[in-house]
């Protein structure tokens, strides 16, 4: 009797830690891909094939992506949650793919396509900050949901700031500040323990 009550007990453990494990490499997998698609728009800002409206219109559907991962991050996201969200990166990627081939031509030498390129690459850092903390084990899934919620943040201001195709320093100190206020969150959720 024993005996069936702990096989019982360690197939329940194992089960529970391929869920976990799932969960975990779900979030990983997404916030690298969100990594690699800022990547590609900051490539762009810099090689002039996306302007700086552009590269907002695409910021503003990383906000909404962002939204869609906190939400279901939470509780881990599921497969159901993880086609959604593979949909919905798709849907990004062809939509920066539009915006770099539609000919229409940025100036990377611009002060606002500069600030632009600053910001966007502040968001690589942000998302690759967050995946080593969930590669390491250093964020559970509540605390990569709260971050996911702070970079939609920084998203929709960067979004916000180039609706008229510019940004300006203004603009950009405002972006920064939330930038920064990410930046120490993500430092306290990974040191928390």
């Amino acid at each position: 009797m024993q005996l069936s009550k702990l096989a019982a007990a360690l197939v329940t453990v194992v089960a529970a830690g391929a869920a976990m494990a799932q969960g975990t490499g779900a979030s990983q997998e997404v916030i690298q891909r969100q990594a690699n698609q800022q990547q590609r728009v900051e490539a762009g800002l810099k090689d002039g094939s996306l302007n700086v409206k552009e590269a907002g219109r695409i910021e503003k559907s990383e906000a909404g992506l962002d939204r869609m991962i906190a939400r279901d991050q939470k509780n881990g996201i599921s497969p159901k949650e993880q086609a959604q969200i593979n949909a919905r990166e798709n849907a990004i990627s062809g939509q920066i793919q539009r915006e770099r081939t539609n000919g229409v031509r940025g100036n990377p030498a611009s002060a606002g396509n500069q600030r632009m390129q600053a910001d966007v690459q502040r968001n690589i850092n942000q998302d690759k900050r967050i995946e080593a903390g969930v590669k390491n084990g250093q964020l559970s899934k509540k605390e990569v949901s709260t971050l996911e919620r702070g970079q939609a943040r920084v998203d929709g201001k960067e979004a916000r700031a180039t609706r008229n195709g510019k940004i300006t320093a203004g603009e950009q100190a405002r972006v920064q500040r939330t930038e920064n206020r990410q930046s120490r969150k993500i430092a306290r959720e990974k040191h928390d323990g």
